[in-house]
Formats: structure tokens, C-alpha cells, sequence
């Protein structure tokens, strides 16, 4: 209602959460060049410096169950690449990085 903080029907609390997904993709998007250089710890960060944002972002716009399925997807893709980050595995974190970018890509399509 009027003057309530967290209002997840308005239209600014979508904004926000859409803002978040960018940022998200910008930082996606970095991963294919730390892996090259075999910069693990950079990996590593950008999967945990913003992600918790990101899913949470994910959870508050997903409605349909194809979104929530999709946001899973993305979930498993950044779980996986920061496991083949953690072993130093360049061909497997490249693969799981590459799959984070298209099932975003496919999350925020879909909104």
C-alpha cells in the first residue's frame, strides 16, 4: 500500500530487481576472459560478490513456473561454474560459464 517499504507489486520494486539482473550480466559476461587467463580467484569473486543479490532479484520476478525453472537453471550454471573454478578445471568452468550467460539470457527474455 501507500508509504510501505517492500511492496513487491510496484513498479519501481521491479526496476530494481531488473537493475540487479544487468549488473548481473555485466559480471557474467567477465567470466570467459578470467578463465583464459586462469584468474580463479576472479571467478570465484564475481560469483560471490553479487550473487546473492542476483538470486534473490531471480526469486522476486520469477511468477511463471517456465521463469522458475529458468532461474534454476542459472542457479546450477553459477553453481557449477564456481565448482570447476574451485578444482581449476578451465575447460568445465568455461562450459558452466557459458551456460550462466545463455540461461540469464533466457531468465530475462522471459520476463
Amino acid at each position: 500500500g501507500d508509504g510501505a517499504i517492500y511492496d513487491p507489486s510496484t513498479k519501481s520494486f521491479a526496476e530494481r530487481k531488473k537493475a540487479v539482473l544487468a549488473e548481473t550480466a555485466k559480471r557474467v559476461d567477465k567470466l570467459p576472459s578470467y578463465i583464459e587467463k586462469k584468474q580463479w580467484f576472479n571467478v570465484r569473486d564475481e560469483l560471490t560478490r553479487y550473487m546473492y543479490e542476483t538470486r534473490g532479484a531471480m526469486k522476486g520476478l520469477a511468477s511463471t513456473p517456465e521463469q522458475k525453472a529458468a532461474a534454476t537453471a542459472f542457479f546450477k550454471a553459477i553453481e557449477a561454474t564456481d565448482g570447476a573454478a574451485r578444482v581449476k578445471d578451465g575447460e568445465a568452468c568455461m562450459a558452466a560459464a557459458k551456460a550462466s550467460a545463455a540461461t540469464l539470457k533466457a531468465f530475462t527474455a522471459s520476463l
